[in-house]
């Protein structure tokens, strides 16, 4: 029986849950380990070469993610949410396993760059097919006055991957020297993850469907080439906002020259502002509408981001980088929530599934995958380690201009409007 109409039950949450979160979290822990990954299969006798070799390799997986998203997505509007998402997770496991028990570079030589290329490429197919049917799920088995708080799990799954592998590789940090680092503790983060593969998949075997043949998206009527770039700009100040804000774990082992464990207590707070700020924005959105809050917090951030970075490179402590990146990260993490809900409700439901995982693997693909080595170039080739927050700065404008053009999407404010729109028109009839 299709799964419409009431609140979701928690088993089924969680099998959405579980599987998405899994997958980031091995996704991103691959960024976060990038330096280590980097010596390990990219020697290089200039670390910054190495660790751009390692981001270029982290970059390769975003070019497969428009093409799961077209073929998983598509798939699941063609034959459901559910097989879509068993497919996604599968694939993700097997990659998981190849990259953690591939060998080095100094034991198989080039064999061994070649390897986690493929990997990272199959990665990034089952990525990029997880977000169109997983958010679609969330959406169209909500109640529609809780669209937002429900959908709102696709972020928020997200950054409890953030928090996950922040923690994990904080641990780790704390437990082993540079050496035993760089030698296997990586390749125990993604065992973390690849632990739980089979309990998911039987999780996400066992989920219902949704009925997604017939709903209507609630901007059906708007033109869907508009909803796209509309969408892609969305996603794009988004995407370069989260992989900013979780490369500053790089930024302060590379560039600030702090310990691991201080490094990875930023991935730390980021994740935990997600946890905490990602459902409350979903579910405040329901209230007052998608735009306003997209808007007002990336107003109040705009102005913070240099004041912020300032600060951080000015004491370079634990405490200014902790706090600089809690303030940041509270504001984006209430602004971009909003923004994968809103792109979702805007394809009508036939082609949602294919529609969200198409354009927000594109943007992933376009500028997700080139933030974190773009802004390592950009502080080599200017010599200035604010290049990040000027990175941030210029998306962020974008994802403003954006915002101010897009229709609002929230059920609830589009009934109100469409409403008011009606009495306007029969107020002037009665009256001739």
């Amino acid at each position: 029986m299709p799964q419409t109409g009431g609140p979701i039950p928690a088993r089924h949450v969680a099998a959405v849950v579980v599987g998405n979160a899994l997958e980031f979290y091995d996704f991103l822990t691959y960024a976060f380990f990038a330096v280590y990954i980097g010596r390990a299969f990219f020697p290089s006798s200039d670390p910054t070469s190495s660790l751009l070799a390692s981001l270029g390799t982290f970059g390769v997986g975003f070019v497969t993610r428009p093409i799961g998203g077209f073929v998983i997505g598509r798939m699941g509007d063609r034959l459901g949410r559910k097989p879509a998402m068993v497919l996604s997770f599968t694939l993700m496991g097997v990659a998981i396993v190849g990259l953690a028990v591939t060998p080095s570079y100094a034991t198989i030589g080039i064999a061994a760059p070649a390897l986690v290329i493929l990997f990272r490429m199959v990665q990034g197919f089952a990525l990029g097919g997880e977000v169109g049917p997983t958010t679609a799920f969330l959406l169209e088995a909500a109640p529609i006055e809780r669209r937002g708080f429900y959908t709102a799990f696709q972020t928020w799954t997200q950054d409890v991957a953030v928090l996950s592998s922040g923690l994990v590789g904080f641990t780790l940090a704390n437990l082993l020297n540079a050496q035993q680092l760089e030698e296997y503790g990586w390749r125990i983060a993604f065992l973390v993850g690849a632990a739980i593969v089979p309990f998911g998949v039987i999780m996400r075997r066992n989920l219902p469907e949704t009925d997604h043949k017939g709903g209507k998206g609630t901007a059906e009527k708007a033109p869907l080439v508009a909803i796209a770039v509309l969408g892609l700009l969305l996603l794009a100040s988004a995407t370069i906002s989260t992989y900013v804000r979780t490369y500053m774990t790089t930024y302060a082992i590379a560039t600030l020259h702090m310990r691991a464990n201080v490094a990875f207590a930023a991935t730390v707070v980021v994740g935990l502002c997600g946890l905490v700020f990602d459902l409350p924005a979903g579910a405040i959105s329901d209230r007052i509408g998608r735009r306003p809050v997209m808007l007002i917090p990336s107003l109040v951030l705009l102005g913070l981001i240099f004041p912020v970075f300032h600060l951080i490179l000015h004491y370079r402590s634990t405490a200014a980088l902790l706090g600089g990146v809690a303030l940041m990260s509270t504001l984006a993490t209430i602004a971009t929530c909003p923004v994968v809900i809103w792109v979702a409700e805007s394809f009508p439901a036939p082609i949602r599934s294919g529609g969200v995982g198409i354009v927000y693997a594109v943007a992933i693909a376009v500028f997700g995958g080139t933030t974190q080595a773009g802004v390592t170039w950009l502080i080599r080739a200017t010599g200035s380690p604010m290049a990040p927050a000027w990175y941030w700065l210029v998306s962020l404008i974008v994802g403003l201009i954006a915002i101010m053009a897009a229709h609002e999407s929230a059920p609830r404010k589009s009934a109100k409007r469409t409403a008011a729109e009606s009495i306007a028109v029969q107020i002037p009839d009665q009256a001739g």
